[in-house]
């Protein structure tokens, strides 16, 4: 079993990887801003920082392999990258699968969002050993988190899905606790480090 971790682990850590792993990243956050636009387009100007969340999140993480590609770990962006691709990742695919339900159908560009979203997720916990953020880092992420949680649902930023706008009171009670759980596997990375580098 070792054996097998160390060599999936090389190949998450090969310099090719990483590179092709930046580029779909990349690709895929400029298509997630490009998702947004029309969101955007009728968002106040001080809310633009925290409308595209999940761009946002693979923007982190591009940042973070650019650092490890240069030998180096930017930890802010790190503890960002892991809270923030666990959390939207999961949380765009609780949303389109209750879109699902609400309305017997997401088409093939909701089933896209769900499997896009949930390698999102994958990916942030997969390079946990890769992580070297402290509690600072991971506090100041967690300000961030939930400092976003509140433009969302208590000032009305959230993304739209029209079909679950009746449930916005418990999807932001939904959201708030996906944070706090989330801010919690980064402490456990952090706290477990030395475990990890076993691995």
């Amino acid at each position: 079993m070792r054996i097998l971790f160390a060599q999936a682990w090389y190949v998450l850590t090969n310099r090719l990887f990483l590179t092709l792993l930046f580029i779909i990243n990349f690709l895929g956050t400029i298509y997630g801003y490009y998702w947004y636009s029309s969101q955007l387009s009728i968002t106040e100007p001080q809310f633009w920082l925290f409308v595209p969340d999940s761009p946002t999140a693979s923007l982190f993480f591009c940042f973070a392999i650019v650092g490890w590609l240069l030998g180096k770990n930017f930890k802010l962006i790190e503890a960002l990258a892991l809270i923030t691709l666990v959390k939207y990742g999961l949380w765009a695919v609780v949303m389109n699968l209750l879109t699902l339900a609400e309305n017997g159908s997401i088409g093939r560009d909701g089933w896209m969002l769900v499997c896009s979203h949930f390698l999102m997720a994958v990916q942030g916990i997969l390079y946990m050993k890769k992580y070297r953020f402290t509690l600072v880092h991971i506090a100041i992420a967690a300000i961030w988190t939930l400092h976003n949680d509140i433009i969302d649902y208590v000032y009305g930023q959230m993304p739209i899905y029209r079909s679950l706008e009746q449930y916005a009171n418990n999807i932001g009670y939904f959201t708030f606790w996906l944070s706090i759980v989330c801010i919690f596997i980064a402490f456990l990375v952090y706290n477990k480090r030395e475990y990890l580098q076993k691995l």
